[in-house]
């Protein structure tokens, strides 16, 4: 198994590689066009540090471009990544449509592509090395320990719980609302109808709508978000409701999130969050990499492969024992 470790900034990571994949990398000269949407989360940011300093400590050329959630530019700048000839493209697309044409890009040019954390959706023609996250059943995971919280509460009433979606473009959000729903409804008995929040990704469009719904709805009991980026979002609506409390206090709302960040940890830690999905960052950075360096080096220009990351759920009982798996945790302890 391949060792992992980060170093912190911000946030940087690096791995550490089979030192004769990487002397062969070297030899080559290998040039990598690095393409992501944005760096707007943690989770982003040190995928990306992982990448490119893993590529960088071999010797790779890294050619990084930043779309800006602008999906029209960022195929843009795949071609111009093509055009100066490239030896194999890494993409964190904007969503699971647009990457598609990307890929077949790409595939025209014989150049090796690997998509990292957000798949092109299921029509996709084309090959590419996808590393995803198991969203379904990471997400199920963290929604069944809330089940087990919401079942202690003992109500005279159905259980509320409230989901706020991502953006169902991505199909990340919609693998995760259907994790969250597989829960819900296995559990009827328990559970009233979901709320569902729209929150397009976007932390202010998350803020007012949440806002809304618990102003409708202010019994709600259980709020899942699809990404733990939007836990401040839920604190500051929370607190104005005075129902911000950690676990065990009156007026506790159980919550849950996925996808294993810094704040995340931390909300664990302090008995505000009841879980979290863990995303495995490192392997899915690790795996990334590996797996398109192989392609480079067997000289396959369209590679096919799929590469699952099952995850886990980091919750108040096994955050002690499970602490050092999550990468956010991981960088709670480097920032002290």
């Amino acid at each position: 198994m391949i060792k992992k470790f980060l170093t912190i900034g911000l946030c940087s990571a690096a791995f550490a590689f089979g030192a004769h994949t990487a002397a062969q990398a070297q030899d080559k000269d290998l040039s990598i066009c690095f393409a992501y949407q944005t760096l707007e989360t943690e989770f982003w940011v040190a995928g990306h540090a992982a990448m490119t300093q893993s590529l960088d400590e071999k010797g790779i050329k890294v050619i990084e471009v930043n779309a800006n959630e602008d999906a029209n530019r960022q195929f843009e700048q795949i071609k111009d990544c093509i055009t100066q000839g490239v030896d194999g493209i890494i993409i964190i697309p904007q969503d699971g449509e647009s990457v598609i044409k990307m890929i077949g890009e790409a595939n025209k040019a014989g150049i090796p592509v690997a998509v990292f954390n957000r798949p092109p959706n299921p029509d996709n023609p084309n090959d590419a090395i996808v590393v995803v996250a198991d969203n379904v059943s990471i997400a199920e995971a963290a929604v069944e320990h809330l089940t087990k919280k919401a079942r202690e509460l003992n109500l005279d009433r159905k259980v509320q719980p409230l989901i706020m979606v991502g953006a169902l473009a991505d199909t990340n959000a919609i693998g995760r609302r259907e994790g969250f729903n597989n829960v819900i409804k296995a559990n009827s008995d328990l559970y009233a109808e979901p709320i569902e929040v729209p929150t397009e990704w976007d932390a202010s469009v998350a803020l007012a709508n949440l806002e809304s719904a618990l102003q409708a709805n202010p019994d709600v009991d259980v709020i899942f978000t699809s990404s733990d980026f939007l836990f401040p979002q839920i604190r500051a609506v929370l607190s104005q409701q005075g129902r911000w409390q950690p676990s065990g206090q009156e007026g506790h709302v159980i919550l849950g999130g996925l996808d294993g960040d810094v704040t995340a940890c931390k909300l664990i830690r302090d008995g505000y969050v009841d879980a979290t999905g863990v995303q495995d960052l490192f392997f899915e950075a690790d795996s990334t990499v590996e797996a398109l360096l192989k392609a480079i080096e067997e000289g396959d220009k369209t590679p096919k492969q799929q590469i699952d990351d099952k995850g886990f759920a980091l919750t108040q009982d096994n955050e002690a024992e499970r602490h050092q798996d999550m990468w956010g945790c991981v960088l709670a302890d480097k920032q002290g």
